[in-house]
């Protein structure tokens, strides 16, 4: 049975895809995502007045801290030594929008993507829990891979990205 599907064996079960013939090659991932906000909550982030502290702050740390544990959480993925990993933020006040930016970097025998986007998940749900006492209707929204390169499959740009003039 080849449905074309890595992580699919044969039989159709589920495996880990064998990475050990693969070449070292230095492998980034960049994702994006958006947190929707109220003006409450945009004020409070933005002033820093969220009783729980700094949000960006610990956002940040909290998304590096997804990306290091993306191995644990989604079953297929590999365990990888991270090179370089980080969150950087875009506040647009005017439209209630928090986005997030989260960058990985290693260099081995599989991609960085899915940590990449566990990051930036992470820290958008870091931004809806320090804050939800503020507002609960926020709303997380736009997460996707922005660009990949290294690798078999070389370089990618997410054609939605081109069509915002945002990569």
């Amino acid at each position: 049975m080849d449905n074309g599907l890595t992580h699919f064996d044969g039989e159709g079960n589920a495996v880990m895809v064998d990475v050990s013939g693969k070449p070292m090659t230095v492998r980034t991932a960049v994702a994006r995502g958006s947190i929707r906000v109220g003006p409450a909550v945009m004020k409070a982030v933005l002033e820093g007045s969220v009783k729980k502290g700094d949000v960006l702050g610990v956002a940040r740390v909290a998304g590096i801290m997804g990306v290091k544990q993306t191995a644990s959480l989604i079953p297929m993925c590999h365990t990888l030594l991270v090179r370089k990993c980080s969150v950087d933020f875009v506040t647009d006040e005017e439209n209630g929008v928090i986005t997030a930016v989260c960058t990985v970097k290693t260099e081995g025998q599989t991609g960085v993507e899915m940590e990449a986007l566990t990051g930036v998940t992470v820290t958008l749900l870091t931004i809806y829990d320090m804050c939800k006492a503020i507002d609960k209707t926020m709303e997380l929204t736009d997460i996707r891979l922005v660009e990949k390169s290294g690798g078999k499959s070389g370089h990618f740009v997410n054609p939605v990205e081109k069509e915002v003039g945002r990569s």
